[in-house]
């Protein structure tokens, strides 16, 4: 079951996705000037059944467009517990794990606090194991491509944060553009208290706690409840990056 937000230039992003697409007959010529220019090899791309030879996409973007892992490097430089890690460099097997679904739907727009955690987990009638992925349906992913989906939806608080990994979670996903609360929310607490943690506090909990989210995950509704299935979010590899893009799918079991 695919759990995944399309990398789509056609969507309204906070930092656009440039898509630039060479057709077919055109990367036959690509290849040919190619050839020419570094082996000195001389190929009329005509010959070529239609004359075509490949397609290629070019795609200028952040690794935080679509669904993605967030490396603990995202959230500082330094930690509690040592120098963060890049994405390149976390375990394969925090993302192969069996997945744990928290229905927080209904939550109004801001930071969700570990309270309300607790109700859900009590509603899930059991709790994560360590190293399970937890994933939080919030319900958000109804509004991506549309600028209200980095506008209004629900994050956790540090709080509601340590609790799952307290359980020895490692892998925390939403539906949600961030695991915080939108940014024009959080700035308006802050000028409200003055409180700095009401600021980034599930990301910053990743300073004294090694961990890593999925964000704009999709189709959370489709499992087929809290548990039952698995899931597979391998971050692509790009080295020295503090995130990387996913295809997170479900196994869901028969």
């Amino acid at each position: 079951m695919d759990l995944s937000q399309a990398v789509d230039a056609g969507q309204w992003e906070v930092d656009p996705v440039k898509h630039e697409i060479m057709s077919p007959a055109e990367g036959g010529r690509h290849m040919a000037e190619g050839m020419r220019r570094h082996h000195g090899i001389d190929f009329d791309p005509a010959e070529l059944p239609g004359g075509e030879l490949l397609s290629l996409d070019t795609l200028t973007l952040t690794t935080h467009t679509g669904t993605h892992v967030d490396a603990p490097s995202h959230y500082g430089s330094r930690a509690a517990y040592g120098t963060p890690r890049h994405i390149d460099r976390m375990p394969l097997d925090w993302f192969h794990r069996p997945g744990f679904r928290l229905d927080l739907r209904g939550e109004p727009v801001g930071a969700i606090g570990a309270d309300r955690v607790r109700r859900a987990l009590d509603e899930a009638g059991s709790v994560p194991r360590p190293l399970d992925i937890v994933l939080l349906y919030t319900g958000a992913d109804r509004l991506a491509g549309t600028p209200e989906f980095f506008t209004d939806f629900a994050g956790l608080d540090a709080a509601a944060t340590h609790l799952l990994l307290d359980l020895g979670v490692r892998v925390i996903g939403t539906d949600a553009f961030s695991l915080d609360a939108p940014f024009g929310h959080m700035i308006k607490e802050y000028q409200r208290s003055g409180d700095r943690g009401v600021l980034w506090p599930a990301h910053f909990v990743g300073r004294e706690r090694e961990y890593c989210q999925i964000e704009r995950l999709a189709n959370l509704g489709a499992l087929p409840g809290p548990t039952g299935f698995m899931v597979s979010c391998f971050p692509v590899k790009i080295a020295g990056a503090g995130a990387g893009w996913t295809r997170a799918v479900a196994v869901v079991e028969e």
